[in-house]
């Protein structure tokens, strides 16, 4: 497995750890825990989109 699949695993479980951060705040009704999730989402999977896109344009 090289660096650019390990980068992009850690990325992905990060997002999943998030999304299930987002079904732990609704069964303890916490809207910090929804909103620490909810950014976590966008912040690994706008990482995960900008490495992609940034390793196809340097293949290319």
């Amino acid at each position: 497995m090289n660096k650019e699949n390990v980068i992009f695993l850690t990325l992905s479980i990060i997002t999943v750890l998030c999304i299930m951060g987002i079904g732990v705040a609704v069964a303890e009704r916490s809207l910090l825990i929804a909103v620490v999730s909810i950014v976590g989402i966008v912040v690994s999977m706008g990482l995960g989109f900008g490495l992609r896109k940034k390793n196809v344009n340097s293949q290319n």
